[in-house]
């Protein structure tokens, strides 16, 4: 079995506006099944630049990029947009939760578009995960009515819904306090070890990073240290 879920091969990246910039210098990564790993660096060294060409959401650069052992160079963005609703899970800064709706509806959200399952099907699917994060009392409230380490709670339960090969992570402890924080750590930990689930999560917080299996450090669009 190949415990490979993600690899990048020698992406480099460039901006033209207007002159040409190189963002990205030959990035190799590789990423197993059940690992958990951060990415570090100054702000500007091009750690979100690259999280979002691994994420599928940049096409333009050169290289490969493999996940789950397909390469994801020139593939239409209808196939890439259903990689990422069934493959990846994302857990942002800012947790996009929709006031509109419940809690428990808006994890269920990807789950309805990926439309593998029926509707009260996904509905228990959405239960279970918010049960795992130990927030299923909140399952019928607005997300407006949780604190902000909730929401993010809510917000990783969502990202699980359609049980995602990886989930990335953008800064996804940002916001939170020191408490908070080390709740989501926590449930990423545990995510990792005990479901098995890899994780790719870039962070300003050295302290969370030391604690994850593997630290990927940036500089200058380069990767100085694995």
């Amino acid at each position: 079995m190949n415990t490979k879920i993600l690899e990048a091969s020698s992406i480099s990246k460039y901006f033209h506006d207007p002159v040409t910039i190189q963002i990205l210098k030959d990035i190799k990564l590789t990423v197993d099944h059940g690992e958990f790993v951060s990415i570090i660096g100054k702000s500007g060294c091009g750690k979100s630049t690259l999280l979002y060409i691994l994420s599928t959401m940049d096409t333009d650069y050169e290289g490969d990029l493999i996940i789950d052992g397909v390469s994801m160079r020139n593939k239409k963005e209808a196939d890439l947009a259903l990689v990422r609703n069934e493959k990846i899970g994302f857990v942002f800064q800012f947790h996009y939760l929709l006031n509109e709706f419940s809690v428990l509806r808006n994890v269920m959200l990807p789950g309805l578009k990926l439309d593998k399952y029926k509707e009260k099907e996904v509905e228990e699917r959405a239960y279970q995960k918010l049960k795992i994060l130990g927030i299923e009392n909140e399952a019928l409230k607005k997300p407006n009515q949780l604190s902000g380490g909730q929401k993010q709670r809510v917000a990783i339960a969502r990202a699980l819904i359609n049980d995602p090969l990886i989930i990335m992570g953008d800064e996804p402890t940002g916001n939170l306090d020191k408490k908070n924080s080390e709740i989501v750590f926590n449930i990423f930990q545990e995510l990792s070890q005990e479901y098995n689930q890899a994780l790719l999560i870039v962070t300003h917080d050295n302290e969370f990073a030391a604690r994850t299996n593997r630290i990927i450090e940036m500089e200058d669009g380069r990767i100085i240290k694995m």
